[in-house]
Protein backbone atom coordinates (compact mmCIF):
# COMPACT_ATOMS: atom_id res chain seq x y z
CA UNK A 1 0.00 0.00 0.00
CA UNK A 2 1.24 3.22 -0.51
CA UNK A 3 2.42 5.95 2.18
CA UNK A 4 3.64 9.61 1.75
CA UNK A 5 7.53 10.70 1.76
CA UNK A 6 9.71 13.69 1.56
CA UNK A 7 11.39 13.48 -1.83
CA UNK A 8 13.93 15.52 -2.84
CA UNK A 9 13.39 14.81 -6.74
CA UNK A 10 15.84 16.94 -8.45
CA UNK A 11 19.12 19.10 -7.96
CA UNK A 12 17.19 22.74 -8.22
CA UNK A 13 15.94 24.98 -5.05
CA UNK A 14 12.58 23.99 -3.66
CA UNK A 15 12.51 20.36 -5.58
CA UNK A 16 11.15 18.69 -2.82
CA UNK A 17 7.44 17.43 -2.03
CA UNK A 18 5.24 14.89 -0.86
CA UNK A 19 4.96 12.15 -3.01
CA UNK A 20 3.67 8.64 -2.75
CA UNK A 21 5.47 5.58 -2.87
CA UNK A 22 5.37 1.49 -2.14
CA UNK A 23 6.38 0.41 0.66
CA UNK A 24 9.97 -1.33 0.34
CA UNK A 25 11.04 -5.01 0.17
CA UNK A 26 13.89 -6.38 2.47
CA UNK A 27 17.19 -8.55 1.36
CA UNK A 28 17.44 -11.25 3.65
CA UNK A 29 20.33 -9.05 5.97
CA UNK A 30 17.75 -6.45 6.05
CA UNK A 31 14.87 -5.35 8.42
CA UNK A 32 11.96 -2.95 7.38
CA UNK A 33 11.73 0.24 9.83
CA UNK A 34 8.47 1.36 11.27
CA UNK A 35 9.72 5.20 11.56
CA UNK A 36 8.42 7.07 14.59
CA UNK A 37 10.69 10.25 14.12
CA UNK A 38 13.07 11.36 12.06
CA UNK A 39 14.72 14.83 12.82
CA UNK A 40 15.36 16.98 10.42
CA UNK A 41 19.34 17.87 9.25
CA UNK A 42 21.15 20.49 8.16
CA UNK A 43 21.77 18.95 4.96
CA UNK A 44 18.44 18.16 4.36
CA UNK A 45 18.04 21.88 4.12
CA UNK A 46 21.06 21.93 1.39
CA UNK A 47 19.38 19.64 -0.88
CA UNK A 48 16.26 21.65 -0.39
CA UNK A 49 18.21 24.60 -1.28
CA UNK A 50 20.36 22.77 -3.64
CA UNK A 51 23.00 24.15 -2.01
CA UNK A 52 24.79 20.50 -1.13
CA UNK A 53 28.49 19.71 -2.73
CA UNK A 54 27.91 15.84 -2.76
CA UNK A 55 26.01 13.69 -5.05
CA UNK A 56 22.41 12.49 -4.72
CA UNK A 57 20.95 9.64 -6.32
CA UNK A 58 17.39 11.56 -7.78
CA UNK A 59 14.59 10.95 -7.01
CA UNK A 60 15.57 10.30 -3.51
CA UNK A 61 13.64 9.90 -0.01
CA UNK A 62 15.18 12.77 2.44
CA UNK A 63 15.91 12.26 6.30
CA UNK A 64 19.32 9.92 7.99
CA UNK A 65 18.17 10.82 11.36
CA UNK A 66 16.04 8.76 12.43
CA UNK A 67 13.91 5.74 15.22
CA UNK A 68 11.51 3.30 14.87
CA UNK A 69 9.90 -0.02 15.40
CA UNK A 70 11.51 -3.35 13.64
CA UNK A 71 8.25 -4.29 11.36
CA UNK A 72 10.01 -7.27 9.34
CA UNK A 73 13.46 -8.78 9.47
CA UNK A 74 15.21 -10.76 6.79
CA UNK A 75 15.74 -14.21 6.99
CA UNK A 76 19.67 -14.01 7.57
CA UNK A 77 18.99 -11.28 10.86
CA UNK A 78 19.67 -13.35 14.00
CA UNK A 79 20.08 -10.30 17.15
CA UNK A 80 16.64 -8.87 16.21
CA UNK A 81 12.97 -9.37 16.70
CA UNK A 82 9.76 -7.50 15.19
CA UNK A 83 8.50 -5.08 17.93
CA UNK A 84 12.30 -4.02 18.97
CA UNK A 85 12.81 -0.18 19.17
CA UNK A 86 15.91 1.20 17.50
CA UNK A 87 17.75 3.79 15.79
CA UNK A 88 20.35 3.66 12.78
CA UNK A 89 23.45 4.34 11.15
CA UNK A 90 23.84 6.14 8.42
CA UNK A 91 26.31 4.36 6.50
CA UNK A 92 23.59 2.23 4.50
CA UNK A 93 25.82 1.21 1.79
CA UNK A 94 29.55 0.09 2.54
CA UNK A 95 32.29 -2.79 0.83
CA UNK A 96 32.86 -4.66 3.67
CA UNK A 97 35.78 -5.85 2.16
CA UNK A 98 37.05 -2.26 1.75
CA UNK A 99 40.44 -2.09 4.22
CA UNK A 100 38.95 0.82 6.70
CA UNK A 101 35.19 -1.11 6.76
CA UNK A 102 37.69 -4.17 8.20
CA UNK A 103 39.16 -2.17 10.93
CA UNK A 104 36.32 -0.83 11.65
CA UNK A 105 36.21 2.73 9.82
CA UNK A 106 33.51 2.21 7.51
CA UNK A 107 32.28 5.70 7.83
CA UNK A 108 35.42 6.71 5.55
CA UNK A 109 35.42 3.92 3.37
CA UNK A 110 34.98 5.49 -0.16
CA UNK A 111 32.16 3.39 -1.42
CA UNK A 112 29.75 4.58 1.47
CA UNK A 113 26.17 5.55 0.54
CA UNK A 114 24.30 7.03 3.11
CA UNK A 115 20.48 7.75 3.57
CA UNK A 116 18.62 10.34 1.97
CA UNK A 117 21.23 11.02 -0.64
CA UNK A 118 22.29 7.78 -1.97
CA UNK A 119 19.70 5.82 -1.31
CA UNK A 120 15.56 6.10 0.46
CA UNK A 121 15.66 7.88 3.46
CA UNK A 122 13.54 7.92 6.22
CA UNK A 123 10.90 10.60 5.97
CA UNK A 124 8.46 8.64 5.00
CA UNK A 125 6.54 5.80 7.17
CA UNK A 126 8.68 2.69 6.33
CA UNK A 127 12.53 2.51 5.41
CA UNK A 128 14.71 -0.88 4.54
CA UNK A 129 17.76 -0.47 6.97
CA UNK A 130 20.44 -3.37 6.87
CA UNK A 131 21.10 -4.87 10.23
CA UNK A 132 24.46 -3.80 10.94
CA UNK A 133 22.83 -0.08 11.16
CA UNK A 134 20.93 -0.93 14.36
CA UNK A 135 21.08 0.21 17.99
CA UNK A 136 18.99 -0.73 20.74
CA UNK A 137 17.25 2.28 22.23
CA UNK A 138 17.91 2.40 25.74
CA UNK A 139 14.50 2.60 27.51
CA UNK A 140 12.86 5.94 28.71
CA UNK A 141 14.46 7.27 25.67
CA UNK A 142 11.79 8.57 23.66
CA UNK A 143 11.64 8.41 19.66
CA UNK A 144 11.79 12.39 18.91
CA UNK A 145 14.99 12.48 21.20
CA UNK A 146 16.51 8.67 19.76
CA UNK A 147 16.27 10.36 16.26
CA UNK A 148 19.18 12.89 17.62
CA UNK A 149 21.81 9.87 17.75
CA UNK A 150 23.43 10.74 14.81
CA UNK A 151 23.91 14.47 15.18
CA UNK A 152 24.94 13.76 18.69
CA UNK A 153 27.28 11.21 17.05
CA UNK A 154 28.90 13.11 15.10
CA UNK A 155 29.69 15.70 17.60
CA UNK A 156 31.29 13.36 19.88
CA UNK A 157 33.48 12.22 17.28
CA UNK A 158 34.44 15.84 16.13
CA UNK A 159 35.26 16.94 20.36
CA UNK A 160 35.90 13.39 21.59
CA UNK A 161 38.11 11.67 18.64
CA UNK A 162 39.52 14.14 17.22
CA UNK A 163 41.03 16.66 19.33
CA UNK A 164 43.06 17.06 22.31
CA UNK A 165 40.30 18.05 24.62
CA UNK A 166 40.85 18.00 28.40
CA UNK A 167 39.54 19.64 31.28
CA UNK A 168 40.16 22.87 32.26
CA UNK A 169 40.93 23.75 28.32
CA UNK A 170 39.24 26.68 26.86
CA UNK A 171 37.93 25.97 23.56
CA UNK A 172 36.38 27.89 21.06
CA UNK A 173 32.89 26.13 19.03
CA UNK A 174 32.78 28.18 15.66
CA UNK A 175 28.96 28.17 14.33
CA UNK A 176 25.82 27.86 16.14
CA UNK A 177 23.65 24.93 14.13
CA UNK A 178 22.71 21.91 15.55
CA UNK A 179 26.22 19.93 15.09
CA UNK A 180 28.17 23.19 16.52
CA UNK A 181 25.83 23.48 19.32
CA UNK A 182 26.06 19.41 19.88
CA UNK A 183 30.29 19.99 20.00
CA UNK A 184 29.80 22.34 22.65
CA UNK A 185 27.70 20.35 24.85
CA UNK A 186 29.44 17.67 24.27
CA UNK A 187 32.84 19.52 25.06
CA UNK A 188 31.25 21.16 28.61
CA UNK A 189 30.42 17.37 29.65
CA UNK A 190 34.36 16.84 28.86
CA UNK A 191 34.94 19.77 31.60
CA UNK A 192 36.51 22.30 28.94
CA UNK A 193 35.43 26.14 29.87
CA UNK A 194 33.35 26.42 26.19
CA UNK A 195 32.59 30.07 24.11
CA UNK A 196 30.23 29.57 20.87
CA UNK A 197 30.55 32.36 18.49
CA UNK A 198 28.04 33.09 15.85
CA UNK A 199 26.61 35.95 14.05
CA UNK A 200 24.12 38.84 14.76
CA UNK A 201 21.35 36.82 13.64
CA UNK A 202 21.84 33.83 15.42
CA UNK A 203 21.30 35.38 18.66
CA UNK A 204 18.78 32.95 19.63
CA UNK A 205 20.79 29.82 19.13
CA UNK A 206 23.33 31.61 20.96
CA UNK A 207 20.57 31.58 23.60
CA UNK A 208 20.94 28.09 23.71
CA UNK A 209 24.57 27.64 23.95
CA UNK A 210 24.05 29.69 27.00
CA UNK A 211 22.20 26.93 28.54
CA UNK A 212 24.37 24.56 28.08
CA UNK A 213 26.75 26.76 30.66
CA UNK A 214 28.71 28.12 27.00
CA UNK A 215 29.69 31.62 26.59
CA UNK A 216 27.73 33.37 23.92
CA UNK A 217 30.36 35.84 21.37
CA UNK A 218 28.94 37.80 18.48
CA UNK A 219 31.79 40.60 18.41
CA UNK A 220 35.14 40.44 20.23
CA UNK A 221 36.17 37.11 19.82
CA UNK A 222 39.74 37.61 20.21
CA UNK A 223 39.01 39.29 23.95
CA UNK A 224 38.07 35.43 25.13
CA UNK A 225 40.07 34.09 22.53
CA UNK A 226 43.23 35.63 24.62
CA UNK A 227 42.35 36.41 27.75
CA UNK A 228 44.57 34.79 30.57
CA UNK A 229 48.42 33.98 29.23
CA UNK A 230 47.36 35.74 25.69
CA UNK A 231 49.19 32.70 24.02
CA UNK A 232 44.99 31.61 22.64
CA UNK A 233 43.11 29.00 23.37
CA UNK A 234 43.21 25.73 23.67
CA UNK A 235 41.53 24.34 21.17
CA UNK A 236 38.85 25.03 17.41
CA UNK A 237 35.92 23.46 16.78
CA UNK A 238 35.24 24.73 13.12
CA UNK A 239 31.50 23.70 12.91
CA UNK A 240 30.54 26.21 10.34
CA UNK A 241 31.61 25.64 7.47
CA UNK A 242 33.01 28.30 5.60
CA UNK A 243 36.52 28.72 5.48
CA UNK A 244 36.79 32.40 7.09
CA UNK A 245 36.31 30.36 10.72
CA UNK A 246 39.15 28.13 9.52
CA UNK A 247 41.27 31.34 9.01
CA UNK A 248 40.29 32.68 12.22
CA UNK A 249 40.43 29.01 14.23
CA UNK A 250 44.71 29.39 12.89
CA UNK A 251 44.79 32.87 14.42
CA UNK A 252 42.88 32.65 17.98
CA UNK A 253 44.67 28.68 18.52
CA UNK A 254 47.50 28.57 20.89
CA UNK A 255 51.23 27.24 20.13
CA UNK A 256 50.71 23.11 20.51
CA UNK A 257 46.80 23.63 20.24
CA UNK A 258 44.26 21.58 17.69
CA UNK A 259 41.17 22.55 15.65
CA UNK A 260 38.88 19.81 14.43
CA UNK A 261 36.86 20.77 11.55
CA UNK A 262 33.72 19.39 11.20
CA UNK A 263 31.50 21.93 8.83
CA UNK A 264 31.87 21.28 5.03
CA UNK A 265 31.98 23.88 2.78
CA UNK A 266 33.28 23.65 -0.94
CA UNK A 267 35.17 27.29 -0.82
CA UNK A 268 38.42 27.26 -1.70
CA UNK A 269 40.72 28.42 1.23
CA UNK A 270 42.37 32.04 0.05
CA UNK A 271 44.81 32.06 3.20
CA UNK A 272 48.01 31.23 4.39
CA UNK A 273 48.32 28.06 6.17
CA UNK A 274 51.71 29.13 7.57
CA UNK A 275 50.13 29.73 11.11
CA UNK A 276 49.52 26.12 11.11
CA UNK A 277 52.72 24.92 10.81
CA UNK A 278 53.93 28.01 12.57
CA UNK A 279 52.57 27.58 15.43
CA UNK A 280 52.51 23.75 15.31
CA UNK A 281 48.53 23.37 15.30
CA UNK A 282 47.11 20.15 14.75
CA UNK A 283 44.60 20.24 12.34
CA UNK A 284 42.14 17.05 12.01
CA UNK A 285 38.91 16.52 9.52
CA UNK A 286 36.35 14.56 11.17
CA UNK A 287 33.05 13.03 9.16
CA UNK A 288 30.08 10.64 10.35
CA UNK A 289 31.22 8.08 13.16
CA UNK A 290 31.23 4.51 13.58
CA UNK A 291 29.51 2.35 16.09
CA UNK A 292 31.14 2.40 19.52
CA UNK A 293 30.96 5.89 19.20
CA UNK A 294 26.83 5.18 18.60
CA UNK A 295 27.04 2.87 21.99
CA UNK A 296 28.72 5.24 24.23
CA UNK A 297 26.23 8.72 22.77
CA UNK A 298 22.82 6.24 23.28
CA UNK A 299 24.61 5.82 26.99
CA UNK A 300 24.88 9.60 27.38
CA UNK A 301 21.29 10.05 26.04
CA UNK A 302 19.83 7.69 28.30
CA UNK A 303 21.26 9.08 31.21
CA UNK A 304 20.43 12.55 30.46
CA UNK A 305 24.20 13.46 30.92
CA UNK A 306 23.55 14.65 27.34
CA UNK A 307 20.43 16.80 27.60
CA UNK A 308 18.60 17.35 23.94
CA UNK A 309 15.94 19.76 25.72
CA UNK A 310 16.56 22.75 24.45
CA UNK A 311 18.03 21.40 20.95
CA UNK A 312 14.56 19.82 19.87
CA UNK A 313 12.46 23.27 18.43
CA UNK A 314 9.10 21.39 17.84
CA UNK A 315 8.18 17.99 16.67
CA UNK A 316 5.02 18.36 13.38
CA UNK A 317 3.63 15.68 11.24
CA UNK A 318 5.37 14.20 7.83
CA UNK A 319 2.71 15.86 6.43
CA UNK A 320 3.93 19.29 7.32
CA UNK A 321 7.53 18.93 6.41
CA UNK A 322 7.34 22.16 4.89
CA UNK A 323 6.79 24.11 7.79
CA UNK A 324 9.20 22.06 9.83
CA UNK A 325 12.15 22.71 7.18
CA UNK A 326 10.95 26.78 6.92
CA UNK A 327 11.24 26.78 11.32
CA UNK A 328 14.61 25.69 11.21
CA UNK A 329 15.98 27.40 8.34
CA UNK A 330 15.02 30.47 9.75
CA UNK A 331 16.98 30.05 12.82
CA UNK A 332 14.43 30.34 15.16
CA UNK A 333 14.64 26.84 16.18
CA UNK A 334 17.78 24.17 16.29
CA UNK A 335 16.71 21.30 15.21
CA UNK A 336 13.06 19.90 13.85
CA UNK A 337 11.61 16.19 14.17
CA UNK A 338 9.13 14.93 11.71
CA UNK A 339 6.87 12.32 13.29
CA UNK A 340 4.82 9.33 10.70
CA UNK A 341 1.10 9.07 10.77
CA UNK A 342 0.58 5.87 12.71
Amino acid sequence: MPHPAVINFENKPGAVELREIERPSIGDEDVLLQVKAVSVCGSDLHQWHASHGWPVNYPVVLGHEFGGLIAEIGKGVKAWKEGDSVVSETAAVIDPDNPLSRIGLYNLDPNRKGFGYGVNGAMTEYVRVPARCLHRIPKGLSFEKAALTEPCCVAYNAVVKHSDIKPGDRVVVMGPGPIGLLCAAIAKLCGAQVAVVGLDSDRTRLKVAESYGCEAIVDDLEAWAFAGDGMGVDGVVDAAGVSKTLEIALKITRPAGWISKVGWGHQPLGFNLDPLVQKGITLRGSFSHNWPIWERVLDLLATEQLNLDPIIGGVWPLEEWHTAFETMDSTEIVKSVLVPKE
